[in-house]
């Protein structure tokens, strides 16, 4: 089936609320959005929403480059050739992986409605539903306790604390949330590179009486090393993410010594599911449980990590709450939410309706 035009556009969207982070905070997004059409009338999405702390790429360059008379060559092409294509792509945007995860997922999305099949059909389902965590960002103990009120209200069950900033009020706020919750909440830290080593090794002594299930990147990149001084129970709970943008650093993290015990893979670090999937090969191979992340992103990319994630065995833990935090969409659906429990349909591509 051939394609026969590609559409491309830039969105920006507001957030409900602003969050911080340990090195920024977020009002909105910008959303790059592709449209694959095929000659039988169906049109496959995709969404990126890089981190340019992260990756270095922008949202406005991957729409600039999705623009591109390359991107524009795909027509007349076939869409069973939506391997090849991907690869041509990441061969042509090596810099770019949001520009990469981009055209994978429109072109996933496509073959998928093409061959009547959900993309974890695909690939092979191996889970049918888990919870996610929902975020809390940066902000005061009183406001740390309302929002997880909130996020009880709404069913969730596993918070995921941003820190980094001072690690004697992270900790504060996390033993507020035992003693206010009890064991209500699963709880996860993500430091987002904040800490100094010696800041982590305190937090984590300090923290030994109260049940946090991972630490994220607590370190900044190229100090990876570092963490290999600590025990390798305590590495164990260590999860890789800024650290992580591909399969060369898959291989690198995975030696012996690993020091982290979980990969944190998001489709905008590592190009999309084609990506996602060699990283997650590597980790099988070396017991490392996987932890599916994301940015802000639209319900089109939240999806397609949902489905490459269950197509996974090893996959343990999902944080992908990005789309609850716009204000608006291109698409609805593409998932079951209850509970805090992720579930996806039996509709073809990524399951999702245009609005």
């Amino acid at each position: 089936m051939k394609i026969i035009a590609i559409r491309s556009y830039l969105k920006h969207v507001r957030l409900k609320k602003p969050y911080t982070i340990a090195y920024n905070t977020y009002h909105d997004v910008s959303l790059a959005f592709l449209e694959v059409e095929l000659a039988n009338g169906i049109i496959g999405y995709g969404s990126g929403s890089p981190a340019e702390e992260v990756v270095g790429e922008t949202t406005e360059q991957t729409s600039m480059n999705l623009q591109t008379d390359f991107v524009q060559a795909f027509v007349g092409r076939d869409i069973r050739q939506f391997n090849e294509l991907i690869y041509e792509a990441t061969m042509q945007f090596q810099e770019f992986p949001g520009t990469i995860a981009t055209i994978d997922i429109a072109l996933h999305d496509a073959f998928g409605k093409y061959i009547q099949l959900p993309i974890a059909k695909f690939y092979g389902q191996k889970t049918t539903s888990l919870p996610t965590s929902i975020t809390i960002g940066i902000c005061d103990v009183q406001e740390t306790l309302a929002q997880a009120m909130e996020c009880k209200k709404l069913g969730f069950r596993i918070l995921k604390v941003k820190t980094g900033v001072n690690p004697v009020v992270d900790l504060e706020r996390i033993i507020k949330l035992y003693e206010l919750f009890g064991d209500y909440f699963i709880i996860r830290v993500d430091a987002n590179q904040g800490y100094t080593f010696d800041e982590l090794t305190w937090f984590i002594k300090s923290i030994q009486p109260y049940p946090i299930e991972l630490i994220e990147q607590p370190l900044k990149v190229g100090l990876d090393k570092e963490l290999l001084k600590l025990n390798q129970s305590d590495r164990k709970k260590l999860a890789a993410d800024e650290s992580l943008k591909n399969a060369h650093a898959a291989l690198t993290l995975a030696s012996t010594d690993a020091p982290y015990g979980i990969f944190n893979i998001k489709l905008m670090k590592c190009g999309g599911i084609l990506g996602a999937r060699e990283i997650a090969t590597i980790a099988q191979a070396s017991s490392i449980d996987l932890f599916w992340g994301c940015n802000d992103e639209s319900i089109i990319s939240i999806a397609a990590a949902l489905h490459v994630a269950y197509s996974c065995p090893h996959t343990k833990y999902l944080d992908l709450d990005g789309s609850f935090d716009l204000a608006e969409d291109i698409v609805r659906g593409g998932f079951k939410l209850s509970d805090g429990h992720m579930t996806i349909n039996d509709k073809p591509g990524f399951g999702f309706d245009v609005i």
